[in-house]
């Protein structure tokens, strides 16, 4: 079996519904961007969207959405269960498996959140930047296209993710790279902008050509919802 054909059988079932339409735009914006989290249901959080025309297909987002990220929230929600059953009940955890149950609840759980804010940070077209984090972004890298061609070329050069972070310590914008889930960001930092640059996130339909996935990403990028976040690091 090829890598194509097993990203499609790894899925194992269709991506998530949309989020019900309707809601009001000011609830959206003072929605926590956490807020359905599968750390919180213990189950997939929806997609906003099941494709994102010229950019990803529905047969790239659904099985990166169901393997994936399913598949970390469930290898998290399994060692919780473990862990839970020795706090509360008494439960011995095998030694020898102790050290890589908390390497996976580390992993995994950073896992969930940076798929989620991944998925959620897409947008169907082009937006702009509202004033809050257009100024933040400005202040910091000299302007938003100095901005864009340092966050592509870490993206680049990620073999795992990359992110436009706030840190509410010194309220300063960095663009970082994490080769693994559990390494590479600040501690304390809120993700703005996160870009997924594993091969499964972009080989259905680009293969082996990372680049271009990484470039056209930038075209959907969801401003108001790194703004909301954004608003967290302030408003802390």
């Amino acid at each position: 079996m090829d890598r194509r054909n097993f990203l499609f059988t790894s899925s194992g079932a269709t991506a998530g519904a949309l989020l019900v339409p309707g809601l009001a735009e000011a609830d959206e914006a003072d929605k926590s961007p956490y807020a359905d989290s599968g750390l919180i249901t213990g189950k997939p959080k929806p997609l906003r969207h099941k494709s994102v025309p010229g950019f990803l297909s529905a047969a790239q987002i659904a099985p990166h959405h169901t393997a994936h990220y399913g598949g970390a929230l469930k290898a998290f929600t399994g060692i919780e269960e473990k862990f839970e059953e020795s706090f509360t009940k008494g439960k011995a955890i095998d030694a020898s498996a102790f050290d890589r149950m908390k390497q996976i609840q580390s992993s995994r759980g950073n896992s969930v959140i940076l798929h989620e804010l991944y998925f959620d940070g897409l947008a169907l077209k082009a937006t702009d930047q509202p004033e809050a984090v257009k100024k933040a972004v400005d202040k910091r890298f000299g302007s938003v296209d100095k901005w864009a061609a340092d966050f592509v070329a870490s993206a680049k050069a990620a073999g795992g993710w990359a992110m436009l972070v706030a840190h509410p310590v010194n309220g300063r914008l960095y663009n970082v790279v994490s080769d693994e889930h559990a390494q590479g960001p600040l501690w304390l930092a809120v993700p703005l902008v996160v870009i997924d640059t594993y091969e499964h996130a972009f080989y259905v339909d680009y293969q082996n050509k990372k680049g271009d996935y990484v470039e056209k990403f930038m075209k959907f990028i969801d401003w108001a919802e790194a703004d909301r976040r954004y608003r967290l690091v302030v408003k802390g």
